[in-house]
């Protein structure tokens, strides 16, 4: 009795969980990891926190904040520890200073002087940003989207935080705002004329150049034989533009499959780092007539996407934009940034040299010898050496669970 009762709930498990659907389950989040790509996605958060707090400090009057209010916004951005101590980390971007008994914080000329480059290059860059909104709003079902969900997206494209200020009252042309509702999450940006010369995604541009047929790109190892004959078989069917309109295609269709990818590849492309949140780009489903299981599609084309899972959020990014850790084509923001962060790890590192320094002095006050002196000084070395490479990853000051937590809740982006 007891075994056929136990037969017959093998049975129901197998036929509501089989094995087979399990690990298929399982592994539609499993891609190999590419330390490059990995690596790549950590230093381009290095200077998220600083970057925060550049921001908090230019916003407030006299750009000089108390650091206790800045403590407060740490506790927003779920970031332990003191304010004072991270901000005394990295002297060559803050300057703290003591007046009527508070701290008080500014930013250093080095920092100051970045800040207007950056304001410079986004000045420079208007034209593209023109391009890129013009570009998002064609390739979207009704050439329409709405401010609240492009907000998400504007870092990841470069825009300015005032863009809709700066930008469309000067191009009434091409865009206007439309609120049907007069509620401010309906407000949406509307393309007002179509441009062809726009019209024109990075494949279809690159195979101008090239003289050949628009077709996408593998970078995967030679060893990874069944993704490169799924990709030639995938490769093999026409280019379908982005940018045209997908309600004579079928859903579920290879027609439909081929311009899902082209249109990601095509938001990737337009990006600074050539990636993007998957969870913002779900919220764009209705929009750009994203299937509703994109993670899968995407992790069908290993060849074109990579996916990680870095810090707990599920990012793609484009393997053809990267050789190694670096971006084979730097926009003139990302180099600004990238200043930043080199800013950011001088700071570090002298901060790392004078504690190491203190240190010393400290010992030989109490009459350590020699000989522990240079052990001990050897350890600071590579404790500070340590400290530099996890800079990375916020100067090394979290451990792995407080980074994944702190992640979770800041960068839902990044991301700049």
């Amino acid at each position: 009795m007891f075994v056929q009762h136990l037969n017959h709930c093998n049975h129901r498990l197998k036929s509501i969980s089989s094995p087979i659907y399990l690990i298929r389950n399982f592994s539609l989040w499993s891609m190999k990891k590419d330390p490059d790509l990995e690596s790549a996605l950590s230093r381009n958060r290095r200077w998220i926190v600083n970057n925060q707090i550049k921001n908090i400090i230019l916003r407030y009057p006299n750009q000089e904040a108390p650091v206790n209010y800045l403590q407060k916004k740490f506790k927003t951005l779920d970031l332990q520890g003191k304010a004072l101590n991270w901000l005394k980390k990295y002297p060559c971007c803050f300057s703290v200073f003591l007046e009527n008994d508070e701290y008080y914080c500014r930013l250093t000329k080095r920092m100051m002087a970045l800040v207007e480059e950056e304001e410079s290059v986004k000045e420079m860059q208007e034209p593209v940003y023109v391009e890129r909104l013009a570009k998002l709003l064609m390739m979207s079902m009704n050439q329409r989207l709405n401010v609240v969900k492009l907000n998400e997206l504007k870092r990841n494209l470069g825009f300015p935080d005032d863009y809709l200020i700066r930008i469309l009252p000067k191009h009434p042309d091409m865009f206007r705002i439309v609120n049907h509702s007069g509620r401010k999450s309906s407000m949406e940006i509307e393309l007002v004329s179509w441009c062809p010369e726009f019209a024109i995604s990075a494949i279809e541009a690159s195979a101008q150049k090239q003289g050949s047929k628009p077709c996408f790109a593998c970078t995967l190892p030679s060893t990874w034989v069944k993704s490169w004959e799924r990709f030639r078989e995938f490769n093999s069917n026409p280019y379908i533009s982005p940018y045209v309109d997908p309600r004579g295609l079928l859903g579920g269709s290879k027609e439909m499959e081929k311009r899902t990818i082209g249109l990601v590849h095509e938001l990737l492309s337009l990006t600074l780092w050539k990636k993007v949140s998957i969870v913002k780009l779900g919220h764009f489903r209705r929009e750009f007539s994203l299937p509703e299981k994109l993670n899968v599609l995407l992790l069908k084309h290993p060849g074109i996407f990579y996916v990680s899972n870095k810090y707990q959020i599920y990012t793609v990014l484009l393997r053809e934009g990267y050789n190694g850790t670096e971006l084979i084509e730097k926009d003139p923001l990302v180099v600004v940034k990238d200043k930043f962060g080199d800013l950011m790890q001088d700071g570090l590192h002298e901060y790392n040299q004078r504690h190491r320094l203190l240190n010393l002095e400290k010992m030989k006050k109490k009459g350590i010898g020699s000989v522990r002196s240079e052990k001990r000084k050897d350890n600071s070395i590579k404790v500070s050496e340590q400290d530099e490479c996890d800079s990375g990853d916020l100067g090394g000051l979290f451990n792995p669970e407080e980074r994944k937590r702190f992640y979770k809740a800041l960068l839902d982006d990044d991301a700049p």
